[in-house]
């Protein structure tokens, strides 16, 4: 989601407690639309990052380094001049506009104190850093616009700095009950789109939320609400702004699996298919946010190639495979044909030549018979003509049983590869499964000269169980082949969700009998690792590692076993601390 309203006010009094009164030590520009302060408060130093990118607009406070250009732009050198070795007197929004000012004090070349003001805007494409006296006259701007770019506001040198009310939305602070039944609540649309159409700094998430605490049906038309929705609305809505007022925040990100796919300043109770994490701190929220979904972003791209030849790989088989059992049912009938060319051979002395059919009685089942002839053909020709059939009909169902078999192999190979590019987390993953699609002739093999570009190999993951017990997941068939009959012994025990996709699971015992909560640990990896990820419960089979034998014709991390134990168990590995 976009950084709305609301999060801003969050993280305006965070900034507020944290850098009022505190100096501006060092200006950077590391991109033509952010800037870095380094803010020095009560001992301790602080890199705020505001960023006015078009596409991911943000601020937050960072303990990352930033490459910096050699040369300092001009807005960054406007900011110096007056700014640098300023103390930053406070932190403001207004309303719940996506705006925070910063209002800032300093000396001038005359030692005179002068103030200033720096209005970060974070809306979108419209988005901007401008730099202004204490008049609102404005000095700068990380983006400078003109008339011919927009006739609603000029951002330049000389111009006085206003926020256009283009949307004409209501502000949350002001709102009576009257001004949400009768103006929000009276637009001609979804109860969602007319809450975060109509009121500032309410984006389309907070406006599901309050919705769906408020028990109202977010896509439903305003011109369905019963006057006790609208109550209970309103009720829901004047609580939230409540919160807001009372710096009552609530920072949490909602993740699905391990992929981060919401986050908001107070608790997002619509997502209850979702694990909610909660965070101290709205900058660490946003790094963090960011971060994973910029990762998870990357891995995506990375390993589309792989996800479409395995993706288009597994649908061939699929169809392949139907053919098949199409071909072999028709393959059924064989001894049909067999029967009738005995019964033939059998009683074909009674048959008048001419005759279409014979009527006997079947010495297998010692039942009446009626087998079709050829008129044109004699016994012996029709008894040949059936044997043939059932003989071609057998080596069919011989050969397509194999195919069969084969390509059952080959869709639970290529379905293992797909979850392990799912599981990959770095550039080794994704070059350990290339290798693997090659060595299958699903991809060709790069040439070259040995060891040129060659990437660092990838390692299982490796777990350490609430009890102290080493426990190795593998990503890929590789790597499961690797734990299970190179790094496991044979006492040690093995974990794999049962009748899936997954990771092979070891626990070294180390000679030890392992307490429950290991068992439990380990048989939570093997659900999360596993293509059963997102259930809510798990079935996963465990067994000692010297009961695991490897499938004979099978590729690499296909394995049987016998006599195992079972348990059913959610996926959340939440507290497991990974080495």
């Amino acid at each position: 989601m976009a950084l709305d309203g609301i999060v801003l006010s969050n993280l305006v009094y965070e900034l507020s407690e944290k850098l009022t009164d505190g100096r501006i030590n060092k200006i950077y520009q590391p991109e033509p639309d952010a800037i870095v302060l380094t803010i020095k408060n009560n001992r301790t130093n602080y890199r705020l990052l505001i960023s006015a990118s078009a596409s991911l607009p943000l601020m937050y406070l960072t303990d990352r380094q930033q490459a910096n250009p050699m040369t300092a732009p001009n807005f960054c050198m406007l900011l110096r001049k007056h700014i640098s070795g300023g103390r930053i007197l406070g932190i403001t929004q207004p309303g719940l506009e996506r705006i925070a000012c910063f209002e800032i004090e300093h000396l001038n070349e005359l030692g005179d104190l002068c103030r200033k003001k720096l209005i970060v805007e974070l809306m979108g494409k419209y988005s901007n850093i401008i730099f202004c006296d204490e008049d609102l006259t404005i000095l700068g701007a990380v983006k400078l616009i003109s008339a011919n770019v927009s006739s609603v506001r000029e951002v330049l040198p000389g111009r006085t700095y206003f926020i256009p009310d283009t949307q004409h939305k209501l502000d949350p602070f002001k709102m009576t009950k009257e001004d949400f039944t009768g103006n929000v609540l009276s637009q001609p649309q979804k109860v969602m789109k007319a809450i975060y159409g109509s009121i500032t700094g309410f984006s389309p998430i907070a406006a599901e939320e309050l919705c769906f605490r408020a028990g109202v049906d977010s896509s439903e038309s305003t011109a369905a609400l019963t006057q006790a929705e609208k109550d209970k609305l309103y009720d829901t809505f004047a609580a939230l702004i409540s919160d807001i007022r009372g710096h009552n925040y609530s920072p949490n990100i909602i993740y699905k699996g391990d992929e981060p796919v919401e986050y908001a300043s107070f608790p997002l109770t619509c997502y209850g298919d979702g694990r909610s994490v909660p965070f101290d701190s709205i900058s660490e929220l946003l790094q963090k946010y960011y971060a994973e979904k910029n990762a998870v972003t990357r891995m995506r791209q990375r390993s589309y190639d792989l996800r479409h030849i395995t993706g288009n790989a597994l649908d061939r088989c699929r169809r392949k495979y139907g053919l098949q059992k199409k071909q072999l049912k028709d393959t059924e009938k064989r001894d049909k044909y067999r029967i009738w060319g005995e019964m033939i051979n059998t009683y074909g002395y009674e048959v008048e030549p001419g005759a279409s059919k014979l009527d006997c009685v079947n010495f297998y089942t010692n039942e009446p018979i009626s087998v079709p002839l050829d008129p044109q053909l004699t016994p012996h020709e029709n008894s040949v003509k059936y044997f043939n059939r059932y003989t071609k009909l057998k080596r069919t169902n011989e050969a397509v049983t194999v195919q069969l078999a084969e390509t059952q192999d080959e869709i639970e190979l290529l379905e293992s590869i797909a979850a392990a590019i799912g599981l990959a987390e770095s550039e080794e993953d994704l070059s350990q499964i290339r290798e693997e699609l090659a060595e299958y002739g699903y991809i060709k093999k790069h040439s070259g000269h040995k060891g040129k570009g060659r990437t660092a190999k990838s390692k299982p993951l490796h777990y350490l169980s609430s009890d102290g017990f080493d426990i190795y997941v593998g990503k890929n068939n590789f790597q499961n082949e690797e734990v299970t009959f190179k790094i496991a012994d044979g006492g040690d025990w093995w974990f794999h969700a049962k009748g899936v996709t997954g990771s092979h699971v070891i626990v070294k015992t180390g000679g030890r009998e392992l307490p429950d909560s290991t068992y439990e640990d380990a048989a939570r990896l093997a659900a999360y690792y596993s293509s059963s990820r997102g259930a809510d419960k798990v079935e996963v089979d465990y067994i000692q590692r010297k009961e695991v034998r490897k499938s004979p014709g099978k590729k690499a991390g296909f394995v049987i076993y016998h006599t195992n134990y079972s348990m059913v168990i959610e996926p959340d590995i939440t507290g497991l601390r990974q080495v």
